[in-house]
């Protein structure tokens, strides 16, 4: 009985030191700035985390019952075989194209100074901003059959045939708002590199090529590698310009979800779930590939 008593009084004490803590902790909460949260939350549960576990929950579901047929269907279909590959084929080639272009305008931006310099980030940000159907629309404008700079390349014979709606369009289209993106990622990797650095090296004997080789790429790597994948997750899931350039007539995964969505004679939402998921689950794996190798670049130490 008075072994029990020690114990009894140490419990005590303890969940008087919990309560405490407790206590002072929701003192000390900034309960003002949490409510100003709560919308942010409530947003968030509601378009994000609920489609999200719709999305889930329902791509298992066959006929009213729980199965694994839907993905068993996406992965014998050689039609959604097929959109995931013209999917990562216009992503991979677009995000190479864009991380080319970005990669010399962020070089050139990192030498350059003034107003010029200012002026082209001001535009770029603009420009990162111009997507979806006024994108396609200008591009129908000024490259479709009877667009100006079409008209105008088939006068001076430099093309004879060019079809803006084809796959050659879309990479087009696709390269373009993958470029404003990638130099928007890519400008502070450069502005990262010290001009001693490159002293440093000729000090030492080393050319251009052995600094680039040897310091600078070494340093700006894993931002180079983690806009490509931010890319290529971009391109993934681009839709309105894609659909409002091609009108849907262009097999993507993105597209396949909208028609089994919102089509009247195919109208499978339990597939387009199961689309979804995959292309949830491709994105979730390249973010965190990304996320990885930020972790690993210089200008986020």
């Amino acid at each position: 009985m008075m072994a029990q008593l020690p114990l009894e009084l140490h419990q005590t004490v303890n969940k008087k030191c919990i309560l405490s803590r407790y206590k002072r902790y929701m003192m000390q909460f900034p309960w003002q700035a949490g409510l100003l949260l709560l919308p942010f939350f409530l947003l968030f549960m509601v378009f994000q985390v609920a489609p999200m576990v719709w999305v889930l929950i329902n791509s298992f579901i066959d006929q009213d019952e729980g199965s694994l047929a839907n993905f068993i269907e996406i992965f014998t279909n050689d039609f959604y075989l097929q959109a995931f590959q013209n999917t990562f084929w216009l992503a991979l080639f677009s995000s190479v194209a864009g991380l080319l272009i970005a990669t010399l305008t962020a070089f050139s931006l990192y030498r350059i100074q003034g107003r010029l310099r200012q002026w082209v980030i001001s535009f770029t940000t603009m420009a990162s901003n111009f997507s979806g159907v006024p994108l396609a629309f200008a591009f129908i404008i000024i490259l479709g059959f009877n667009g100006a700079i079409t008209l105008q390349l088939k006068a001076w014979g430099v093309i004879d045939d060019f079809n803006i709606y084809s796959a050659t369009g879309l990479m087009l289209l696709y390269s373009y708002f993958q470029i404003p993106l990638a130099i928007l990622l890519l400008y502070p990797a450069f502005d990262a590199l010290k001009p001693e650095w490159e002293e440093a090296a000729k000090t030492m004997g080393a050319n251009k090529w052995a600094y680039w080789r040897y310091v600078a790429l070494p340093i700006l790597s894993p931002a180079l590698l983690g806009t490509f994948i931010i890319l290529v997750a971009n391109a993934i899931g681009a839709y309105a310009s894609t659909y409002a350039l091609t009108s849907g007539n262009y097999n993507l995964v993105t597209i396949r979800i909208a028609s089994l969505v919102s089509g009247d004679l195919y109208l499978e939402p339990n597939m387009a779930a199961a689309l979804s998921v995959l292309l949830m689950a491709i994105i979730g794996l390249i973010t965190l590939i990304h996320h990885q190798l930020l972790k690993r670049s210089y200008h986020a130490k």
